[in-house]
């Protein structure tokens, strides 16, 4: 974090009080207000002790750091509020049947507990690709970073025009519906178009019913092939999506999606099987090609054959360093490399301020040679 000054007016006089703005790295906060946006889905307004600005890309996520069962435990969320407001930032989340970590947020998490977290990254956001025109696509509570990149252009009165579809199961299913529903009465520029899959008796629905089409898709935005694409949901969601949209001949470079999440099982498996053959693999390499990888703040040093990664290194050593997603997605990993080279193959989880200053993710980063890292 970088410090600044400001002032502000109390008892009618002005006094220095000292403002932090937010940085990707390990911060503490506190829950401040909890809202029940549905049936199932909560959200969770956070603040520091000391006055933070939290600035953020709109889309971006931060990665929570909990205590579950006496067990460390990570997992990201996308920020759902909007950097216009902040002094806070929020976090929205649905209760999933067998979620360790939503069960227990809902469960758990009140106003007054405190945690940390990592962030904010992300590469999903409005702010590095700008544009005139964008079509909001979302399915779920996968709403969440586009009702912060649609509540940053309403609160800033950016003159962009937005389309946002939204798709939920039912009426009762649709998150932040009545916020949603007053940016498309006070401004011309927000075009909301909301769809359910069905509705339940007793529940009055006049709009889109079914799964969102291509026929949809032209009724909602017949302009659809010149906007900027933004889109988040389940996978089978986002998988339509983009085959709609490959149909239909549009330029997927001007699509976005969002792509983080917990590590798939797969994923974890590959992981297992690749440190093992590691360890086969470095049996078998003359001693004179391992690498060696030192960690300064303990003075532990180990030798790793080509391939593996700082993350590996550590281990070895029994030193744990957080992970939460292993695929360099959440940054939660990120330590400063002090001497020597590394490749590093991250998606989105470290910004390119930190890698000028020094940091990698250690779970993605493979010493090209004797490599120095502060941990």
């Amino acid at each position: 974090m970088t410090n600044q000054t400001i002032s502000v007016v109390n008892t009618g006089a002005f006094e220095p009080v000292t403002t932090q703005t937010w940085s990707n790295g390990r911060h503490a906060v506190r829950c401040v207000k909890v809202i029940q946006e549905t049936w199932d889905v909560k959200t969770w307004c956070f603040m520091a002790e000391q006055p933070v600005m939290f600035f953020f890309k709109p889309g971006q996520f931060v990665t929570l750091e909990l205590e579950i069962d006496g067990e460390q435990v990570f997992r990201s969320y996308t920020i759902s509020s909007s950097p216009s407001v902040p002094y806070s930032f929020s976090i929205t989340v649905k209760r999933v049947p067998g979620g360790r970590v939503s069960n227990w947020l809902h469960d758990n998490m009140s106003e007054g507990m405190e945690l940390a977290v990592h962030g904010p990254v992300g590469q999903f956001n409005c702010i590095d690709y700008p544009s005139d025109r964008v079509l909001f696509l979302s399915g779920g509570v996968g709403i969440t970073p586009v009702m912060s990149m649609a509540r940053w252009y309403f609160d800033t009165n950016a003159d962009v025009d937005m389309v946002f579809v939204h798709s939920a199961r039912t009426p009762r299913d649709i998150i932040f519906q009545r916020d949603l529903e007053n940016m498309a009465a006070r401004i011309a520029n927000f075009k909301l178009n909301l769809v359910c899959e069905r509705y339940e008796s007793g529940q009055n629905w006049g709009g889109y019913r079914g799964f969102f089409n291509r026929p949809m898709l032209e009724m909602m935005a017949p302009d659809f092939m010149e906007r900027e694409v933004y889109c988040c949901g389940p996978t089978p969601y986002m998988n339509a999506v983009r085959n709609m949209l490959r149909e239909a001949g549009f330029d997927m470079a001007r699509y976005h999606e969002e792509s983080f999440g917990a590590t798939p099982e797969p994923v974890k498996e590959q992981a297992q099987q690749d440190a093992e053959q590691a360890a086969e693999v470095a049996e078998a390499i003359p001693r004179s090609d391992l690498l060696q990888v030192f960690f300064a703040s303990t003075g532990k040093s180990v030798q790793i054959a080509p391939g593996e990664t700082v993350h590996a290194a550590a281990a070895k050593l029994g030193l744990h360093i957080p992970k939460a997603c292993g695929m360099g997605i959440c940054g939660t990993c990120k330590v400063k490399r002090l001497e020597g080279e590394v490749e590093m193959a991250h998606n989105g989880g470290i910004t390119d301020e930190d890698v000028e200053e020094g940091y990698i993710l250690s779970c993605c980063s493979v010493p090209t040679g004797d490599v120095v890292v502060e941990y």
